[in-house]
């Protein structure tokens, strides 16, 4: 699975009010690594919570789970 695909996957989950996030979490987090990518970058207008405090909860959790992850401006 490719990078951009498990977050399109992750996108689905949010949706789904986060149906199997963890497991999408770590599909992620596997592709992150056999492609080499440090940080996965998210579009802001996909997410549920689009404002300052959704994001950084989503930060957090995703870094709970070893998963860097920042932000399209």
């Amino acid at each position: 699975m490719s990078v951009q695909n498990a977050i399109d996957a992750i996108y689905e989950s949010l949706k789904q009010d986060n149906l199997e996030l963890d497991s999408r979490i770590k599909e992620l987090k596997d592709a992150m690594n056999a492609s080499g990518e440090k940080t996965a970058m998210f579009d802001t207008n996909k997410i549920a919570q689009n404002n300052r405090q959704g994001r950084k909860l989503m930060q957090s959790y995703f870094k709970q789970k070893g998963v860097k992850i920042d932000f399209l401006k």
